[in-house]
């Protein structure tokens, strides 16, 4: 089993910026893909950032390139998304998510990810 804890969520002005933390423990060993995943009022939950943590590579939604950026610590086996100029629209509950490996196709598929965390809440106001 793998535990999964966030952090760092919190109410920002547009613009502003926040950092998000994820620390995993367990059987952090059977995983190589993590990733960041929001859910909006009343929408879809959706992918935002991936990593691959052996490798390092990372992959993000169009919406939040140049913005947001996904990072891993080995050492502390835990990952971030440091996230700048925030938008209104980028308001909503954000989780950790993570997996033994999943292929590039399926990076932002919720299904594909065992393991999640409960979630931080990040609010940008206008």
């Amino acid at each position: 089993q793998v535990q999964l804890v966030e952090s760092g969520g919190g109410s920002v002005q547009a613009g502003g910026s926040l950092r998000l933390s994820c620390a995993a423990s367990g059987y952090i060993y059977s995983i190589n893909s993590m990733a960041w995943f929001r859910q909006a009022p009343g929408k879809e939950r959706e992918g935002v950032a991936a990593i691959y943590t052996g490798g390092g590579a990372t992959y993000y939604v169009d919406s939040v390139k140049g913005r947001f950026t996904i990072s891993h610590d080995n050492a502390k086996n835990t990952i971030y998304l440091q996230m700048n100029s925030l938008k209104p629209e980028d308001t909503a509950m954000y989780y950790c998510a993570a997996a033994p490996a999943v292929g590039l196709t399926n990076l932002w598929n919720k299904q594909m990810y065992k393991y999640w965390g409960q979630g931080t809440q990040v609010t940008v106001s206008s």
